[in-house]
């Protein structure tokens, strides 16, 4: 079961959350909080594999709790589910380590697949967010900014380089290993050094750097 939590000051928000989760058959809801602050100390004390993190609440809101979440000995993976989707927000929830900005707008399945895929180390973005995103990378990029993430790249092997583009493009750990010719585990440790050696927490992070060194258009 992939055990999750509820972030949200509104207790219909959380009920209406709660219900379409636990209609999957391998996700639960473990426990709910009403702002960052108690999100923290949640996890802390149930450790859920997924944070469901809204961003504007009351004293502690999403955006400032997913930092220490994903500082945490044991981390979970934190999607961020909002109404507000500014560049401002989407920017800081993933720059804090945040694997998903979806919108509440999204429907049940995208939902339950976005909680799938954040347990398994993928990511998922609204389209509508991704869009803005690929459209902010590829186009507002100092030529400075280019040579910087080019220069992060140096301590990179060709193989990770490879990954790190696949990565770029979205795709999936299993399509990865297909494209190129390796196993699953073997990707998995590729990524795994990738997160160590471009000192980010998760894969929207890598498809950022990714972007930003010009490996993907």
């Amino acid at each position: 079961m992939i055990r999750t939590l509820l972030v949200d000051d509104e207790s219909l928000i959380r009920a209406g959350l709660r219900f379409i989760i636990e209609s999957a058959p391998d996700v639960e809801v473990v426990g709910e909080a009403e702002d960052g602050g108690q999100a923290v100390e949640a996890v802390r004390r149930l450790g859920p594999d997924v944070v469901l993190m809204d961003v504007r609440m009351p004293r502690y809101d999403g955006l400032a709790a997913t930092g220490p979440i994903r500082r945490l000995a044991r981390p979970p993976a934190v999607i961020i589910l909002t109404t507000f989707d500014s560049d401002e927000h989407v920017f800081t929830a993933l720059e804090a380590g945040a694997c998903g900005f979806l919108l509440k707008d999204t429907s049940p399945h995208d939902l339950i697949r976005a909680i799938r895929l954040a347990h398994g180390g993928d990511s998922m973005l609204s389209p509508r967010v991704t869009r803005r995103l690929i459209h902010r990378l590829t186009t507002d990029q100092p030529i400075r900014r280019r040579r910087d993430a080019l220069a992060r790249l140096e301590s990179l092997t060709v193989r990770e380089r490879e990954v790190l583009t696949e990565v770029g493009l979205g795709h999936s750990n299993t399509e990865i290993a297909a494209r190129l010719h390796m196993s699953e585990a073997t990707v998995k440790s590729h990524i795994s050094h990738l997160f160590d050696k471009l000192a980010v927490t998760n894969r929207v992070q890598v498809a950022i750097a990714a972007y930003r060194a010009g490996l993907v258009d």
